[in-house]
């Protein structure tokens, strides 16, 4: 489905990504986790402003995931992919 880079396994499993399989996804994923703990402790009194400033580095992480997964998300039952 995507000619692209291959940075995340599919899930076997329901629809989406697994677990990164190359260091590029490894490095997005990090940096996320990373962001998002930082964000947590700088706002952890304000929740709304904590969500609003999560919110584009939720989509973007999801939006390179999609992009970036070997075989594109699509809903999956197993062994049968």
């Amino acid at each position: 489905m995507s000619d692209g880079p291959q940075w995340f396994a599919p899930k076997r499993y329901g629809f989406g990504a697994g677990l990164p399989i190359s260091w590029q996804g490894w490095a997005v994923t990090l940096g996320f986790v990373a962001v998002v703990l930082c964000l947590s402790l700088l706002f952890r009194d304000q929740p709304l402003r904590l969500l609003g400033s999560l919110a584009p580095f939720i989509v973007g992480f999801i939006v390179i995931a999609a992009r970036t997964t070997r075989g594109g998300w699509r809903w999956r039952w197993g062994d049968e992919d």
